[in-house]
């Protein structure tokens, strides 16, 4: 994975690196907001709508950060972004109050929707035909970065939020300051069309369409770590622990795994077919939990016995391979955007392709969750799992039939007379 490190350009390492930093800043506070806010006395109703409003205002306008990227280039757009999760966690620091802690939820999910677009454009540009291995190592670094934030995070709450919250701020300020001195910019290609227009591009381009429906299955699953994963391992074994494990597993994956099998997926196979058994791999993970759930009834609350490690055995089996899958797919699909949209326009497509996949999640996820909800235990527990199989085999055959077709290709490029 060093070695990989070493071989990318200046600006990239400091993006991979810059992604660490913010993981570890973003998960040292997030994961405990539901829990501060808990212990301040707001209702549960209270707090999932601040979460609620957080994803939101950064979801719905990752495609306006994305088309700022485009316009006036990805380095303003990255600092801009980081700058405002200063503010976001300084007003965690200051607030108790319901107002400010909204403010400050907004302003972190807002400070994301700017970020993540441009961060991506500006590596889609600096890796060249290198996209699916850059990518890799940007995901690893953002593996630990996810891995170590919690951690820290669990250890400075002892203390007090406020603290927590406090050094997040720090951490993103002296990111910033990296940026800002660090990160050269690049050349904007000129827009030939005005806003309106490249969403006109995007929006009539069709196989971008299909592709952007298939790789929405990624994140359709993807979701399942926060609700499947978990709900079953605690259901099976009963210890809040087994949720942990669940995460520490998916992490550890990623970070020990996901070079290599992106080096391996790129010597043997196409990109799009590295995507398509990616997606399939996914779907997969969920076979062993799905056929084990019958079987297991839901555990009493309680420490680890031997009974509930057995138990919990099929979704930490499931866990890993979801998690190679995991690892395939999303280094190759950030490698096919540009060529089934465009390289002027990556800021933009990148924008639509999350919107299409927060729209599917908005429909995917509460299914699933209906689903678990209908068949809480018993014979009908496999259904759930059967139907994540069949969104990991469908993403996967659409991808599959694009690269079949030849949909997968890069265009060629226009010619004049």
């Amino acid at each position: 994975m060093l070695r990989a490190f070493r071989e990318l350009t200046l600006p990239a390492r400091l993006l991979v690196v810059n992604q660490l930093g913010i993981n570890l800043g973003f998960y040292l506070v997030l994961p405990f907001l539901a829990t501060h806010m808990a212990g301040l006395g707001y209702a549960a109703a209270t707090i999932g709508l601040v979460l609620a409003l957080r994803n939101l205002s950064q979801q719905g306008l990752f495609l306006i950060g994305g088309s700022a990227a485009d316009r006036i280039g990805a380095r303003p757009v990255i600092i801009l972004g980081c700058a405002m999760r200063i503010v976001a966690f300084g007003l965690f620091v200051l607030f108790d109050s319901l107002p400010g802690l909204v403010a400050a939820a907004v302003l972190t999910g807002l400070a994301g929707a700017f970020f993540n677009p441009a961060v991506r454009a500006y590596l889609m540009q600096e890796a060249g035909d290198r996209r699916a291995e850059v990518f890799s190592v940007f995901n690893v670094f953002g593996n630990v970065g996810a891995l170590l934030g919690p951690l820290l995070g669990a250890a400075l709450l002892s203390v007090d939020f406020r603290l927590v919250a406090g050094v997040a701020c720090a951490l993103f300020t002296l990111l910033t300051v990296a940026q800002l001195f660090a990160l050269p910019a690049r050349a904007v290609e000129p827009q030939e069309r005005g806003l309106l227009g490249s969403w006109g591009e995007v929006v009539t381009n069709r196989r971008f369409l299909v592709f952007a429906l298939g790789g929405a299955g990624y994140f359709s699953l993807f979701n399942q770590l926060y609700l499947a994963f978990p709900v079953e391992a605690q259901r099976v074994s009963g210890v809040a622990g087994a949720v942990s494990a669940v995460f520490v597993v998916s992490t550890v994956v990623g970070i020990t795994g996901q070079v290599r099998i992106t080096a391996w997926c790129k010597a043997h196979w196409t990109d799009g077919r590295s995507m398509a058994v990616g997606l399939v791999l996914m779907g997969v993970g969920f076979v062993p939990i799905g056929l084990a759930a019958p079987f297991v009834g839901t555990a009493a609350a309680g420490g680890w016995t031997t009974a509930g490690s057995l138990a919990v055995t099929p979704v930490l089996l499931g866990t890993v391979v979801f998690a190679v899958g995991q690892a395939m797919t999303n280094p190759f699909t950030m490698a096919l955007l540009p060529t089934v949209g465009s390289r002027a326009l990556a800021g933009t497509y990148y924008g639509w392709f999350y919107l299409v996949a927060a729209a599917v999640v908005a429909i995917t996820t509460p299914a699933i969750g209906g689903l678990f909800d209908r068949f809480p235990d018993g014979t009908g527990r496999w259904v759930p799992f059967a139907v994540l199989l069949g969104i990991g085999l469908t993403g996967g055959a659409v991808i599959a039939w694009m690269q079949r077709t030849g949909r997968l290709a890069a265009r060629p490029a226009p010619t004049s007379t």
